[in-house]
């Protein structure tokens, strides 16, 4: 279940409006949306390596790491590697530009509408089974000196530059899928204008895309987990005091996520 992305810009448009210190436009929300979703999404990265280090409780919903993981998981996704030849002598495989879900992943979040995006690398996986084993580019290029460590495609290896993999043996040239974490998508609060000017919620699906089906008034809902609501209300605060100019706005909403994160920390 994701966050609902009217419920976030009509709490933050109450507590602006409150003592009327201000108003944020719907394009000034879903560009500090779409930031302060990546921010908390990267986060999660720091926040598992922080937990790995020390002793988790023996309890059902407790276990932080766990509960991380959970929140990543949303965006673990594979997808098929694509064997590309660009000159005799030069071999290698793409990263997927469309998972197994049908989502579609650009290595750019500003260059495809939704924001989805290729972040992390997991595993490489052979025929469905094998594990191939990454190195550095030092190793990969010397694997072969020895026959004791020359890859084979029931032992082979890789080495992931510039977006690229390549793999050994050369022999290896299909099946190859790729475990990976992916961007969230950009949320965005649709809308169309109403007969007296104003904005109009449109809760139905963003659809980008050109051709009939398009509809680009509609909406996308924050993909984070749900126990992100809060902090994500808190965090535009905080954008929406600067943008309005309004420090006790920010205060308190930077008061109130530092004490969120010192609990989370404790």
């Amino acid at each position: 279940m994701a966050i609902n992305v009217n419920t976030v810009y009509q709490t933050v448009l109450m507590i602006l409006n409150k003592e009327q210190r201000g108003y944020m436009t719907p394009t000034e929300f879903n560009k500090v949306a779409t930031q302060v979703q990546l921010e908390i999404f990267e986060k999660y990265f720091d926040d598992l390596n922080q937990q790995l280090r020390v002793p988790q409780a023996d309890t059902d919903y407790a276990d932080r790491q766990e509960n991380i993981d959970e929140k990543i998981a949303i965006f673990k996704t594979v997808g098929d590697a694509v064997y590309t030849t660009p000159t005799p002598t030069l071999s290698y495989f793409t990263l997927p530009s469309v998972d197994i879900y049908g989502t579609e992943i650009s290595f750019s979040a500003s260059s495809t509408p939704t924001g989805s995006s290729f972040y992390r690398l997991g595993n490489v996986i052979h025929n469905k089974e094998k594990q191939v084993q990454r190195l550095d580019r030092h190793d990969f290029y010397y694997v072969n000196s020895s026959k004791l460590t020359r890859p084979t495609t029931l032992n082979p290896v890789y080495l992931y530059e510039n977006q690229k993999i390549f793999i050994k043996p050369d022999s290896i040239k299909t099946s190859v899928e790729i475990d990976f974490v992916r961007t969230p998508t950009n949320p965005r609060w649709g809308f169309s204008p109403g007969t007296l000017g104003q904005y109009v919620y449109n809760s139905s699906a963003y659809v980008p895309q050109e051709g009939a089906n398009q509809n680009l008034t509609g909406s996308t809902q924050f993909e984070l987990h749900p126990s992100e609501q809060t902090d994500v209300i808190l965090n535009i605060l905080m954008y929406a005091g600067i943008i309005i100019r309004d420090p006790e706005i920010i205060q308190a909403a930077a008061s109130k996520v530092q004490a969120d994160e010192m609990n989370k920390k404790s």
